[in-house]
Parts: structure tokens; C-alpha cells; sequence
């Protein structure tokens, strides 16, 4: 996963940048920089980031207002799924809170451990490929409700039809040719029962699979409240 990964590093102290810059390429990930919140929007428009490591405190634009922008304007409304980390030297909760409620995933305090970054890093990675996952599957289920009420409605019509020519031949003396097609439909009907409780099947099982997985929205809460905690 992690050779595959875009990370935006912000933050206006170069150190910072040079450090997280030199220790994620090492392992694997691809690393952009920005030193501002508006050169961080600028990166983010270009490169289109996996992740973004979000300093609070900046020139320019903050971290908060970079985070309220991606989360809340339609002009970045398709950048609004990236996974944000912030970083602040402010341990305040209050702090933490708002940040959160901005829409990131995470609140690291400086000065940091860079094994807990790296192991915060991976675990907001895994959770918005968790996400991504969920989000995938449920368009197939869509698909398989699609195409499950398809073949009911054809079904239900092309029986309806068949029907009629069976019973039609059956209220005459068939000669050969008018049995032989009687057979064929009584065969056909045979095929659409069967068509007719895959179909069903299909669309049961849809709709079980889809009542049984968990909303993104409460997913998404969860997450939150266990890094506020």
C-alpha cells in the first residue's frame, strides 16, 4: 500500500518539510511539499494527494481554513475525501475539537514521535481504503438491483406472453407443428421460472448485503470519536 501513496506534507518550517520528506521517501511513500495553505491548495489541485499532513499554524492560509475550504467550498468539492492530519504546538482541546469537527481525521500535538505518526499515517490510509471498499461494493449491489429488476420485469412480460400462446393452443385440436410449438413455450415458461428465481434471489441478496453494512456517515463518526479520545 504504502509505495502507492501520495502524501502532502504543509507546514511552514522547513525542517519539518526536510524530515518528513526524507523519512517517508525512505519508506516508499511519495512525498509533495507545500509552505503555505494557498501553495498546499495549488499541490493539491496538481497531484491530487492520498493523504495531506497539515500544519495549523501558517502564513497566509492556516491549517483549520485549508481544512474548511477542501471540506465545505464546491470549488474543491472533489478533493473533499482526501484524509487530512493536523499538526499544532497547541494542546488545547478545544483545539483538537474544532479541527475535528472541520473535517480532519486526526490531531497530532508537537512535538511529535515519528513512530506514532507513521503509525497514525497508516491507520487514516486504511481506514479511507476501508471506506473506499464500502463505497465500491455498494455501487455493485446497485448494479445487481438494476439488473436483478431487469430480468423480473422481463420475465414477468415475456410470461405474460407465452402464456397466452399456450393457452390459446390449448383451447384448439393442435395439429404436429402447433404441438411442437406448444412444447417449445411450455419450455420457455420452464426457463423464465427459472430465470425468474435467480432474479429474485439476486435481489434478495442485495438488499440483505446492503442492510447489512454499516453507513459511511457512522463509520466516519467512529473513527472520529476514538482520535478525540
Amino acid at each position: 500500500m504504502d509505495a502507492k501513496k501520495r502524501i502532502l506534507i504543509v507546514d511552514d518550517e522547513q525542517i519539518n518539510l526536510e524530515f518528513f520528506d526524507v523519512m517517508l521517501s525512505k519508506l516508499g511513500f511519495e512525498v509533495r511539499k507545500a509552505e503555505d495553505g494557498l501553495e498546499a491548495l495549488e499541490v493539491i489541485r496538481k497531484h491530487r494527494p492520498d493523504l495531506i499532513i497539515l500544519d495549523n499554524v501558517m502564513p497566509r492560509l492556516s491549517g483549520w481554513e485549508v481544512t474548511r475550504m477542501l471540506k465545505t467550498e464546491s470549488e474543491y468539492a472533489e478533493y473533499a475525501d482526501i484524509p487530512i492530519i493536523m499538526f499544532s504546538a497547541m494542546d488545547d482541546v478545544k483545539d483538537k475539537i474544532e479541527g475535528l469537527e472541520l473535517g480532519a481525521d486526526d490531531y497530532i500535538t508537537k512535538p511529535f514521535n515519528f513512530a506514532e505518526v507513521l503509525a497514525r499515517i497508516r491507520a487514516v490510509l486504511r481506514t479511507h481504503e476501508l471506506i473506499h471498499q464500502i463505497e465500491r461494493r455498494d455501487s455493485r449491489l446497485d448494479i445487481s438491483e438494476d439488473l436483478a429488476d431487469l430480468a423480473l420485469d422481463f420475465v414477468a412480460g415475456f410470461r405474460e406472453a407465452l402464456g397466452k400462446v399456450v393457452a390459446d393452443a390449448d383451447m384448439k385440436a393442435p395439429a404436429e407443428s402447433l404441438a411442437k410449438v406448444l412444447d417449445d413455450a411450455k419450455r420457455g415458461l420452464a426457463k423464465l421460472d427459472e430465470l425468474d428465481a435467480r432474479a429474485s434471489s439476486l435481489r434478495a441478496e442485495a438488499e440483505s448485503l446492503k442492510r447489512g453494512e454499516t453507513s459511511l456517515s457512522a463509520i466516519r463518526k467512529r473513527v472520529k470519536e476514538h482520535v478525540a479520545q
